[in-house]
């Protein structure tokens, strides 16, 4: 059998460092998917998209409706968020950073690394519904995220 030469100090000590540049790596990728990078990838078209019920009482209460049977869960009754990976929509990004046709995009097309299922399934008029209600909402200071600290996406 042939023999295993012991490992030096300065192998083990570049593995530790490969080990620790990884994980460094991995965890700026995952601030940055928290920081709001979903914006970023929205197209433009959607981006641009403009909500046919934007400001509309009855649609303010239709979304409330919606939110409160599939968004809730994950977002909490007040939409204030219940974690770090399930975050307030009462944040800077939500209400003032994201356009409607950014939160439409989102909606539809979630955002799965970050838990956010496809919600494509209501169809535009009840996403278009749960938009407007979010966007009827305040700016929490107690929000789960913080648009000034680490930011979760959804």
């Amino acid at each position: 059998m042939p023999r295993r030469e012991p490992a030096n100090s300065s192998s083990s000590a570049l593995r530790f460092a490969a080990f620790t540049a990884v994980f460094l790596s991995c965890a700026l990728l995952a601030f940055a998917a928290a920081d709001g990078a979903w914006l970023r990838n929205v197209p433009a078209r959607d981006h641009e998209k403009t909500n046919p019920y934007h400001d509309q009482q009855d649609a303010v209460e239709a979304g409330h409706r919606v939110f409160e049977d599939h968004c809730a869960p994950c977002h909490g009754n007040d939409a204030q968020g219940t974690s770090a990976k399930r975050p307030s929509l009462r944040s800077q990004r939500i209400q003032n950073d994201a356009t409607e046709g950014d939160l439409h995009w989102l909606i539809f097309n979630g955002n799965l690394r970050k838990g956010m299922p496809s919600w494509a399934k209501l169809g535009d008029a009840q996403i278009w519904q749960v938009i407007t209600y979010l966007k009827s909402l305040k700016i929490s200071v107690d929000a789960k995220e913080s648009s000034s600290t680490t930011r979760t996406d959804n």
